[in-house]
């Protein structure tokens, strides 16, 4: 086959749709052009922008290999040629084909690729912004990619927390397709994940919608509309939606110490793995501390919190009702951060060193535990008890509760072991006018008492996800 060493191809994204979508490299090409390639229903967008005698040459709807064949027979006789698509042509559009035409022919025509703005990246526009970081483009149409494939991907992103925007997301054939994404995100998103919709970016009759991933519904998008899924760190403001890129949080992490900056990235982490994100503030402030402190995702099934307990033991710190915390063991009061105790006048307070505790318990024929706890109700009846270690001290302060010799603030219920370990934590359970937060099972720890202590001490930094500020 003769082939011309001047004759060119550049291949061209026109946008979505509007004039002033169009690039200046795109519209210098469009009138430098003799042929223009591409879908008939795209010449009106390039029309304004073409030379008189410039021959415009359609090869119909999903002809796109036919389409390039003949922009290389063009250019191969020595024409200037430009291939429209949509958008920006190496996003499902034609550059990807040509080149590679390019290569099986052996063509010694020259392939120039000018970019365009893609249609996600108009809709986006519209959206706020959503793309404001790490995001992938994933199209439903399976006339090439088998459907398997696409749902693996899907799967993918999902778990990955990518912004992921969605081309050809419906059709009048591929109706199911969009409601099995929304499923598989929804397996590792939250419902409140921003979602948002733009049907015809960039023409006459568009329309953007916002709305979450929970309440997204596949029936009001069509062929022409682009979704775009938030990540993790997505919200909406005023009817749009933002992915932050982590500008304000550098700004405020400089006035933070290293430890917090590391808990607080933690936490977001923490956070983007939980299995049931949609829990009450509280509940979740006491259960990523639990998990921090453990690295154990068993937490979100062995963590029970009564309704509001982590809030109004916190309320009680701050309008000075509850000024002391008793501990089990002395290293529960260690793990207690001790700048919370200072900043907030709270002491917290163990008795298995006072002297008196081992000479009731060898009267009494009682643990030491058990005689600390009850030095500490004689002393402080209305205090915080937190147990991380021994169950026969939780036991001891349930009878005192009975007995109507101790009126708790409030339980943490954590202690560790075999024996007599559910026994004592089921024996709390009861006291529904005690607010409580449990470790289920046979797990907890001193560790574990502590941070729950933490959590309600600063449970004013919980909206923020700004742990650590008494590190």
């Amino acid at each position: 086959m003769k082939q011309e060493a001047n004759g060119q191809i550049t291949v061209v994204g026109i946008g979505p749709g509007s004039a002033a979508d169009i690039t200046p490299a795109v519209t210098t090409a469009l009138h430098e052009a003799e042929v223009v390639v591409g879908y008939k229903y795209y010449f009106q967008f390039v029309k304004p922008y073409l030379a008189p005698n410039c021959q415009c040459v359609d090869t119909g709807m999903r002809r796109e290999r036919e389409r390039a064949a003949e922009a290389f027979r063009l250019a191969e006789e020595g024409r200037r040629v430009v291939v429209i698509s949509s958008g920006d042509a190496g996003i499902y559009g034609m550059a990807p084909l040509v080149c590679e035409m390019q290569a099986e022919r052996k063509s010694r025509v020259e392939v120039t690729v000018l970019p365009g703005i893609s249609a996600f990246q108009k809709a986006a526009s519209l959206l706020g912004a959503p793309v404001g970081h790490d995001f992938c483009v994933i199209s439903l149409s399976d006339l090439m990619t088998p459907w398997e494939v696409i749902e693996r991907r899907i799967h993918a992103v999902a778990v990955a927390d990518f912004v992921t925007a969605i081309y050809n997301p419906r059709s009048h054939e591929r109706y199911w397709q969009l409601y099995r994404l929304r499923e598989l995100f929804l397996e590792v998103r939250r419902g409140d994940t921003p979602v948002g919709y733009v049907r015809q970016a960039g023409r006459d009759d568009e329309q953007a919608v916002v709305t979450t991933l929970a309440d997204f519904n596949p029936d009001e998008v069509d062929m022409f509309t682009v979704v775009i899924i938030g990540n993790s760190q997505s919200y909406i403001s005023d009817r749009h939606i933002i992915t932050p890129r982590g500008y304000m949080n550098k700004q405020e992490n400089t006035q933070l110490l290293p430890g917090q900056q590391i808990m607080m990235q933690s936490f977001r982490t923490i956070e983007g793995e939980l299995q049931h994100p949609d829990i009450p503030l509280g509940h979740k402030w006491a259960l990523l501390h639990a998990i921090h402190t453990t690295a154990d995702f068993e937490m979100e099934h062995l963590l029970r919190v009564d309704p509001h307990a982590v809030e109004t033991l916190y309320n009680k710190v701050k309008d000075g009702t509850l000024t002391t915390i008793v501990t089990d063991v002395t290293m529960v009061t260690s793990g207690i951060r001790k700048g919370a105790l200072q900043r907030l006048g709270i002491e917290a307070k163990c008795y298995l060193s006072d002297p008196r505790v081992a000479e009731m318990a060898h009267q009494e024929g009682i643990t030491r535990t058990q005689a600390g706890i009850r030095l500490a109700v004689a002393e402080h009846p209305d205090a915080l008890f937190a147990f991380g270690n021994a169950p026969t001290a939780l036991m001891e302060l349930c009878d005192l509760v009975r007995r109507g010799k101790a009126h708790p603030a409030g339980i943490i219920a954590a202690p560790v072991g075999f024996v007599h370990v559910k026994e004592s934590k089921h024996m709390v359970k009861p006291f529904t006018n005690i607010p409580k937060i449990i470790i289920e099972g046979r797990k907890g720890g001193s560790n574990l008492a502590a941070t729950l202590c933490n959590a309600i001490l600063t449970f004013d930094d919980a909206a923020e996800l700004k742990p650590g500020r008494d590190l």
